[in-house]
């Protein structure tokens, strides 16, 4: 909440800024970059609205908790991303076609000045947000993280246009424009993508289900692992796994084998946040790891 706060304040400075000096230095790019700017604070607003609901406890109605409504924000940040990239795209390419009519002025020094300055200010926003996802395991955040690095490469597209239009092409500032917009999209469909393999229950990765074995035939008395399932649910795991032990033990001693694997799994991984655990005798046919 801290990061996005901050993020969003500096977002509201720079985009001011950009627009401004866009219209002073008669830069279109810059424009569109500080637009590009601008929609990163409404952005912030969808993450901290998305975080501060999924943080909400479990209730009658919400039994599993509201962990997937970060990925409705970041589903919503990839469609503010996109339309905002098309804006931005669509304005550029009409300042193409009809470039003789509007007679494309060179912009100022000061277009360039304020390039280079969200460049360094966007980057390091980036870094700072990712930071803030990696620690929460957040990917609402990460979203926002993404969105302020799109920003930086925005910059870098208009400085390279600014530079090209005052090297005497004009046509070099709207085209920073469309580059713009392609670096934009991009980062809106990956946002997307993201958001929808965790909102269909997609599976843990193959690395983390390896590490997941690993920490389950290492708990005494089970023989073996009959089956093991995971689901991504919003930022956090659900896990369903069976395991093989000793048929002629007691309940009890079933039972707190269970309760090791159960322990050992959201100990070892805390992005889990529910394990529920299956004690098969070892008598029955134990599928072979992959």
């Amino acid at each position: 909440m801290r990061v996005s706060v901050n993020t969003m304040i500096v977002n509201v400075i720079l985009s001011i800024g950009k627009v401004a000096a866009g219209v002073v230095a008669r830069s279109g790019a810059m424009i569109s970059d500080g637009i590009h700017s601008a929609s990163d604070v409404f952005s912030t607003i969808v993450v901290i609205i998305g975080y501060r609901m999924s943080s909400k406890e479990s209730d009658d109605d919400h039994q599993y908790g509201h962990e997937r409504m970060e990925c409705v924000a970041a589903l919503l940040l990839a469609m503010i991303l996109c339309a905002t990239g098309i804006a931005i795209g669509y304005g550029g390419v009409k300042k193409i076609i009809y470039a003789d009519e509007l007679n494309l002025a060179m912009p100022g020094v000061l277009a360039l000045v304020a390039a280079f300055v969200s460049i360094v200010v966007k980057e390091s926003m980036y870094w700072y947000t990712r930071a803030a996802a990696k620690k929460v395991n957040s990917g609402a955040l990460m979203a926002d993280a993404w969105h302020h690095r799109s920003d930086a490469l925005s910059s870098i597209g208009s400085m390279v246009g600014i530079i090209g239009a005052r090297l005497g092409f004009p046509i070099c500032d709207p085209l920073a424009s469309v580059i713009i917009c392609i670096f934009i999209v991009k980062a809106a469909y990956d946002i997307f993508k993201d958001a929808i393999n965790k909102m269909m229950d997609t599976a843990c990765d193959i690395e983390t289900m390896g590490k997941m074995k690993e920490v389950i035939m290492s708990q005494a008395g089970v023989v073996g692992i009959d089956q093991i399932q995971t689901r991504l649910f919003g930022a956090r795991i659900y896990v369903d796994v069976e395991i093989a032990a000793d048929g002629s033990m007691t309940l009890d001693e079933a039972h707190e084998i269970a309760e090791q694997v159960h322990g050992a799994i959201e100990q070892n991984f805390e992005e889990v946040k529910h394990c529920m655990v299956h004690v098969n005798p070892s008598d029955k046919p134990i599928l072979e790891l992959e």
